[in-house]
């Protein structure tokens, strides 16, 4: 086991204008299991490279166990990583699969196997063991992929969007698999995601990226709950946070006829305009609140969520506002009926209107 930590870390390309990965200040703790989100293109990858050694450093330092790796070659790493393609070699067994990196290393046959048999029995793949790639399932290949980082005994696993060619049944199969067996081995471990429910319910903490840049890290419920910025707030938890840009008149916002009073600190900023910020299952539908015209009723089982419009307020340039809401699974109204949504108070997010986006700490 080890800890990560990356120092300043920068990745430039010299075919783009802003570098890929912009000064990553990170720390991961022994044994902690860390997961990087964010979008396509925003440098959770290119992070996972610059630890494996599969790419140079522009500036900056990355260390394992306080021993600067910067410019060590991937096999000095004692890392092991998981691709989304899984890898496999499709002339050999699972076993053979498993036990290849032991064989290179000239690990003996003996204990190559008892390596492998013991990370097939925590993988449910002994009955698989004389398999060839191309009789297996999604699924066990990309058990098969992990087998052979875990016979390793590595330092750190790297996994790189393992389960993203797995269907949605079997990614929630998987990953509660990652998750446990993470728990058992208590082995460092940064895996990279683009799905945010994934990431949310694997990391002990999480670390969101936005154009190479770490916007928040933190436990899964302080992201839901506090959100450092615009971008966060919007991006983790499904359905997103109802984000409302509306004017300040008279020390207060207006959404349809709803007067929402806005801090002092605020005020006394001199903002212009605040983000305003309600997650769906922080409406209630009733009697009282802003009035909602319903365009989609999303029936989910034990959920239900209502797509619709507030008409613009007093002051609003804006013609009307999207607005998504948690509803009563057992009696969700009917497509085309107009209801009123009452917002939970302690849980209304004021955010700068600016291109930063920062939340302002209001209780």
């Amino acid at each position: 086991m080890a800890s990560v930590t990356f120092e300043q870390a920068t990745r430039n390309y010299t075919d783009t204008e802003r570098p890929a990965l912009d000064r990553l200040d990170l720390a991961v703790a022994d044994g902690e299991f860390l997961v990087l989100v964010g979008p396509s293109g925003c440098g959770k990858s290119t992070s996972l490279r610059l630890l494996a050694g599969l790419e140079p450093v522009s500036s900056g330092r990355i260390l394992i166990d306080d021993r600067d790796v910067t410019a060590a070659d991937p096999r000095e790493r004692d890392v092991a990583m998981v691709f989304q393609n899984y890898a496999l070699y499709p002339h050999m067994t699972v076993a053979e699969n498993m036990g290849f990196a032991l064989k290179i290393a000239k690990v003996g046959k003996a204990e190559r196997a008892q390596r492998v048999l013991a990370a097939a029995a925590m993988l449910d793949l002994e009955p698989y063991l004389d398999r060839r790639p191309k009789d297996l399932s999604g699924g066990q290949r990309q058990r098969v992929a992990m087998g052979r980082a875990i016979v390793r005994r590595p330092k750190v696993f790297l996994m790189d969007e393992p389960l993203s060619n797995l269907d949605a049944r079997l990614r929630v199969q998987t990953r509660t698999q990652i998750a446990q067996l993470q728990r058992q081995l208590s082995t460092t471990t940064v895996y990279v995601t683009h799905d945010q429910v994934e990431a949310m319910t694997m990391g002990d903490r999480v670390a969101v990226l936005r154009d190479g840049v770490l916007q928040q890290c933190a436990s899964p419920r302080e992201l839901y709950r506090s959100p450092a910025n615009l971008f966060v707030a919007g991006f983790m938890g499904s359905p997103a946070m109802n984000l409302f840009t509306l004017p300040i008149a008279d020390r207060a916002v207006s959404l349809g006829d709803w007067i929402i009073p806005v801090p002092r600190d605020i005020l006394a900023a001199g903002h212009a305009e605040v983000v305003v910020g309600i997650r769906p299952e922080h409406f209630e539908v009733g009697s009282l609140g802003v009035e909602v015209e319903v365009d989609v009723v999303e029936e989910l089982g034990s959920d239900a969520f209502i797509y619709g419009r507030v008409a613009a307020g007093a002051g609003d340039p804006n013609a009307e506002h999207p607005v998504v809401a948690r509803a009563d699974w057992r009696d969700p109204p009917e497509r085309g009926a107009r209801i009123r949504l009452y917002p939970d108070f302690a849980h209304v997010y004021f955010f700068s209107a600016t291109p930063d986006g920062t939340r302002f700490e209001t209780r």
